[in-house]
């Protein structure tokens, strides 16, 4: 029987990291529910087992009840029905399923109801299930808003929404209206005092909310009347159950169709403040937004998986000019293209969680006590890394995942544009993970400033002192960090191109390729890393995505060294005066 975690060894394979020995040991703090929680662990390798016994159940979830429902979830889609949000017939047995598996509120403490899992492995649980059906991934990972409530909301919140979503209750982030998009300061939802019912109401209307009908709300929404940016958000709960909210309208989209986008109608709802009033953008939005994109790097790491898994199925069956196409050059240089992005991007996103795992349970520790010196430079640092790495695990792998959808389709030729091929409806879920929860354009912003403060080019130096002893005494593996190194020179060369020219229209022209270079660097780094410990399983993915990245560094830094100052400045007035 087919399992989507079993079957995908590379995905256990990040379970054997060095850091995860923290990161489980800080998670179960010192292992205090033991004698409290008869499923707690005792120790790390008991941990490690739960784990493996939690993806392994999804993995047969996915591959057997998720995966075999996507074709008519993807047909039938969710409809609307007298204000409320319907989903496809088929998502009902998906959730029902997920649900009975305890698959809900996993990474929330066990005294709330939740297994108190890490966000390395809900990525990987994410993964799965994204593989599956990336639609209903949307559907299901939304339960990681409880997080942010988790770390801004009261107690008294924390004991009334966060069981509900370890039974199965949905979540939504309510953010987008129909005049801010990206630019979230311009959310004007008004949000409004009842002194009478000590609650606050709110008023007006989202648009593009994912799972918009949900049970729980995350809701932005302007607290601080005559404002006009960010200082005047704050964020709020809404509760399904205390009416109010009505969904006017779903959208009809390209792809993820089983994942309700809705437009909503706030009438006089009764809600509840999370946090500090004006604190919901510059604090709690970002938090919840960066657990959304690495969210969404999962998302993508699935459907890179599924999309090689249908190319390569499709190359080994079909046959042209008397032989499979698998054997044709030009075909199984797609395909194995196509795997070392899916391995070097899986091991970004992995990384970039166990990151976040650090730093997230530290934070959660010094709730209850003090940190020590140590552990705050500890927390600080993983900080650091995660917010670095975050733009980078979600734009790249996003792109990725268009990559491979868009080459497994060109694997099947003529089948490919056939409806009745899996192949285009991953090129149809795939493209909006580029745009969503930040475009690749917003990650890039997000990541410049790592890369001209020279961040990046400290950490990728922090790689290769962490490389040199895994090479050494072998000279393939030692060439290989070598031309790494050589990457990584070109990053800095060219870094410093931009920033001699002290020029703004060269820093955004030049800002995507250096941040590519950059990303195409530390994976590399990560895939030599994971190619040694494990050649078996990384070996060809390490020889063709060095030689991959490599030729994309090349043309980025060509670019970056030819670009003149002077002929841009004269290229924006031109269009200026054109408009």
């Amino acid at each position: 029987m087919a399992n989507y975690y079993s079957d995908h060894p590379e995905i256990a394979f990040h379970l054997d990291h060095p850091l995860m020995k923290r990161i489980v040991d800080l998670k179960e703090k010192d292992y205090e529910d033991k004698d409290k929680f008869e499923d707690a662990p005792v120790d790390y390798n008991d941990a490690i087992e739960n784990y493996k016994q939690l993806l392994e159940i999804t993995g047969d979830i996915a591959a057997n009840i998720i995966e075999p429902n996507s074709e008519d979830v993807d047909l039938e889609g969710p409809h609307l029905e007298n204000g409320r949000m319907i989903y496809a017939s088929k998502t009902f047995e998906n959730l029902d399923a997920t649900r009975k598996a305890g698959l809900h509120g996993i990474s929330m403490p066990r005294r709330y109801g939740g297994l108190n899992i890490p966000n390395a492995v809900f990525s990987m649980l994410s993964e799965v299930i994204s593989a599956a059906d990336a639609g209903f991934q949307n559907i299901w990972s939304l339960q990681s808003c409880i997080d942010t409530l988790y770390e801004f909301g009261s107690e008294e919140q924390r004991q009334k929404y966060i069981p509900r979503v370890c039974q199965g209750e949905s979540m939504s982030m309510d953010l987008t209206e129909p005049d801010a998009g990206s630019d979230l300061q311009r959310v004007m939802l008004k949000a409004t005092y009842d002194e009478k019912e000590d609650c606050w109401r709110l008023n007006g209307v989202k648009r593009f909310i994912t799972n918009g009908d949900s049970d729980i709300h995350l809701v932005l929404a302007r607290s601080e009347e005559g404002t006009k940016d960010g200082r005047g958000l704050s964020m709020f709960i809404y509760d399904k159950r205390d009416g109010g909210v009505n969904v006017r309208h779903i959208e009809h989209k390209l792809g993820i169709h089983g994942s309700p986008t809705c437009e909503l109608t706030y009438k006089n709802a009764k809600a509840y403040l999370c946090g500090d009033r004006k604190l919901g953008l510059i604090k709690y939005v970002m938090a919840l937004m960066n657990g959304a994109r690495l969210g969404i790097a999962a998302q993508s790491v699935g459907v890179e998986q599924e999309a090689y898994n249908e190319a390569l199925a499709y190359a080994k069956e079909r046959a042209q000019f008397g032989q499979k196409i698998i054997e044709f050059p030009a075909v199984y240089d797609m395909l194995a293209t196509m795997k070392a992005k899916l391995d070097a991007g899986r091991s970004l996103l992995y990384m970039t969680a166990r990151y976040v795992d650090i730093y997230k349970a530290l934070e959660d520790i010094q709730r209850d006590r003090k940190l020590t010196a140590e552990e705050r430079a500890e927390m600080k640092r993983y900080t650091r890394l995660a917010d670095a790495f975050t733009p980078l695990a979600k734009g790249m792998n996003s792109e990725f995942a268009n990559q491979n959808a868009y080459d497994a389709i060109s694997v099947h030729g003529g089948s490919g544009f056939i409806m009745e091929y899996k192949s285009q409806r991953l090129y149809r879920d795939a493209r909006i993970f580029s745009i969503y929860e930040g475009t690749t354009q917003l990650q890039t912003v997000a990541a410049l400033r790592y890369i001209t403060n020279g961040t990046y080019l400290s950490i990728i130096r922090e790689y290769e002192a962490e490389n040199e002893p895994l090479v050494a005494g072998n000279a393939e593996y030692a060439a290989y960090l070598n031309r790494i190194k050589a990457m990584a020179a070109k990053l800095e060369e060219a870094t410093n191109t931009v920033k001699a020219a002290a020029s703004q229209e060269v820093l955004d022209f030049c800002s995507r390729k250096l941040y590519e270079i950059t990303a195409y660097t530390i994976m590399c780094h990560l895939i030599l890393a994971d190619a040694v410990k494990a050649p078996e399983l990384f070996g060809k993915s390490l020889n063709v995505f060095v030689n991959h990245a490599e030729s994309e560094v090349e043309k980025h830094y060509n670019y970056v060294n030819r670009i003149d100052a002077a002929q841009l400045a004269n290229y924006r007035q031109e269009e200026k005066e054109a408009e």
